[in-house]
Formats: structure tokens, C-alpha cells, sequence
């Protein structure tokens, strides 16, 4: 009878019971189920009705049901928009659940004061990447006109009094959201000369306008643009 190494014989007996604790706890894959996925996660994923998702391999927790009974529109819109726009933005909200009232106004806020900059010291690539054509050209006019002529303009934002929606609707898969804002501006625009050719170098003005953003809501780009500018004082 040969010798037998006891180390192989121990190490034998490990491996064998590694295996059956390794089996015992993932079992067995079927050829219908579907691998553990990549360890990678994509950097920018779709909106879409699934949850976080969970550790590689594993299915993406549900998402919680809606309530049986929501909240009214007054209760949960009124603070962002006029009574005219709730059934248009609960319209976007179904057919987007990443939209939410009160990050789009932080936004649009921040994008309002972003144009009205860029407008002022002729700054087309931010206007540019802020704007859907339509609405950069009408900028792009007027900053060539006042080019132009020789004039300079500046503005400075003193403060956002009121950022609401004015109206929302959704018109195919195209969002269409108007905004009012409320905004006190200091702005002058002078010659060659440095002569005032309109505005006041010291007083501020109360300005409301109503800029309507858009956007495709199947698309993966999660930007709004601005579409239309219309001022009412």
C-alpha cells in the first residue's frame, strides 16, 4: 500500500468542504437566469420607475407605491405655481418622475441670472448652451446691434423677489414650463463716450418677465432650455 502524505489528505478535505459551503450559500444558476452584473455601474443613468440599485448581481430595490390618496394640487403645488399651471405640471411629474416643482424653480432661478449676465457682457457660449435656437438668435440680435453701435451694457442682479410658474403643460413628450419672475435689476448701457444711452448707472428697477423653458422628457439629458422670453414690466 503506498504512503499517503497526510497534508494532501487535509488539504484535500478543506477544499472539498470550502466547496460545499460555497454551494450551499449561491447555489446552483439555472441557464434561464440572468449573470451577476459588472461591477461597474454606468456613470449617468435614465430616470426611470426603479429604485438605488443594490450590490452587483442584484435586483434594484421596488420603488415605494404611490400614496392611495395624494395630497391635493393646493397642498402640494401652491407655493410654486398658480392654480392655472397644477394639472400641467402633475401631467410632467407622471410622465417624468424626476421632476420636482422645487428643484426645477432652483434651477430656472439660477439660470435667469445666468442670462441676464451673460446677455449684458455679450457672452454668446453661455447664452448658447442655456437657450434653445429660437431664443439664442433674438439674444444674439440684439448683442450684434449693440455691438454695433459702440454701446456697452452692464447689469447687475440686486436681488429675485419671486420665482413661480405661471403656466405648464405637456404637449407630446415635450414639457413646457413657463415661469414668472420678479427681480430688481440695475442696468445701464453707454457709448464710446461713456454716456448714459439708457438705463441708470444708480437707480434699480423692479422687472417681471415670464421665460418658458422646455424639454423632451424621454430624453437623457436632464437640462431644460429656454425657449421664450416675454416681459411684462
Amino acid at each position: 500500500m503506498p504512503d499517503i502524505d497526510i497534508s494532501t489528505v487535509i488539504f484535500a478535505l478543506v477544499a472539498l468542504f470550502v466547496a460545499f459551503k460555497l454551494r450551499s450559500v449561491l447555489g446552483t444558476r439555472n441557464d434561464g437566469e440572468r449573470p451577476p452584473g459588472g461591477v461597474i455601474a454606468p456613470l449617468r443613468r435614465a430616470p426611470g420607475p426603479a429604485g438605488p440599485a443594490g450590490p452587483a448581481g442584484m435586483a434594484p430595490e421596488p420603488v415605494s407605491a404611490a400614496p392611495a390618496h395624494p395630497a391635493p394640487p393646493a397642498e402640494r403645488l401652491q407655493a410654486f405655481a398658480e392654480p392655472e399651471a397644477w394639472s400641467g405640471l402633475d401631467a410632467i411629474a407622471a410622465a417624468d418622475r424626476s421632476f420636482a416643482p422645487a428643484a426645477f424653480l432652483a434651477g430656472a432661478r439660477s439660470a435667469y441670472e445666468m442670462v441676464v449676465q451673460a446677455f449684458a457682457a455679450g457672452d454668446r457660449p453661455t447664452l448658447r448652451s442655456l437657450m434653445a435656437p429660437e431664443a439664442f438668435a433674438n439674444f444674439d440680435a440684439a448683442i450684434q446691434a449693440r455691438a454695433s453701435a459702440g454701446h456697452v451694457m452692464t447689469t447687475t442682479v440686486v436681488s429675485i423677489d419671486g420665482v413661480k410658474v405661471a403656466a405648464a403643460q405637456l404637449v407630446g413628450s415635450t414639457a413646457q414650463v413657463s415661469v414668472r419672475f420678479v427681480s430688481q435689476l440695475a442696468s445701464v448701457t453707454r457709448d464710446t463716450a461713456g454716456e448714459v444711452v439708457d438705463g441708470s448707472a444708480t437707480d434699480v428697477a423692479e422687472h417681471i418677465d415670464v421665460w418658458t423653458f422646455v424639454r423632451d422628457v424621454r430624453s437623457r439629458d436632464p437640462n431644460w432650455r429656454l425657449t421664450a422670453t416675454q416681459s411684462e414690466r
